[in-house]
């Protein structure tokens, strides 16, 4: 999300009517014109923040993917051991997007068809996750919690041996599975148990 759109009142009132109008009537409505419409203003005062649909659908799909990375923003802050933070996180991040994704599957499908036009969103949003994981790794080894020589390429790795749990398409699969969040927390455990000193 541009900076404008996170600090702008103007900016958050167009990407709120944008939202809204997802949610009643699909992505189709997410455009410059339409939320002109709905707030009763130009279009060109929207094309002063959002400069084309296209700017406009990626702000909504970044805003939403923020919506995910904010309540685990503290956890890296936390100054509980490293190891307990690092399954908080990922526990947290799979207790997020089953939420998002189970939890309305219809919002949830539109937003998915926007996130496919806008993959420099959701691969910055990854990024962010890695990076929140290697903090922790880093925070870990420095606290001699385990040795871990390569704190983003274990992130990558660590995201990788989670995912079903927390990709939206896994997520969608396993709408049904009530074994799923035993098996994250057994999972979880073997990959703190590896990271630990021999």
């Amino acid at each position: 999300m541009t900076d404008s759109a996170t600090r702008d009142p103007a900016a958050l009132r167009m990407l709120d009517a944008a939202e809204a109008l997802i949610r009643r009537h699909g992505p189709a409505k997410a455009t410059v014109v339409d939320v002109a419409r709905a707030l009763g203003m130009s279009h060109g005062n929207v094309y002063r923040h959002f400069p084309s649909k296209a700017a406009l659908r990626e702000a909504v799909v970044a805003r939403w993917l923020h919506a995910v990375v904010e309540p685990l923003e503290p956890i890296l802050a936390d100054p509980t051991p490293a190891p307990e933070r690092l399954i908080r996180y990922i526990r947290t991040l799979a207790g997020l997007k089953r939420q998002k994704v189970l939890g309305d599957p219809e919002l949830f499908a539109a937003y998915h068809l926007l996130a496919e036009e806008h993959r420099d969103a959701v691969a910055a949003h990854v990024a962010t996750l890695r990076g929140h994981l290697a903090t922790i790794l880093h925070q870990g080894t420095a606290a001699g919690d385990w040795r871990v020589a390569d704190p983003e390429g274990t992130a990558v790795l660590l995201l990788e041996a989670t995912m079903r749990f927390h990709h939206p398409h896994h997520v969608r699969d396993q709408a049904g599975d009530e074994t799923a969040p035993a098996r994250l927390e057994a999972i979880l455990g073997l990959l703190v148990k590896g990271l630990r000193p021999n």
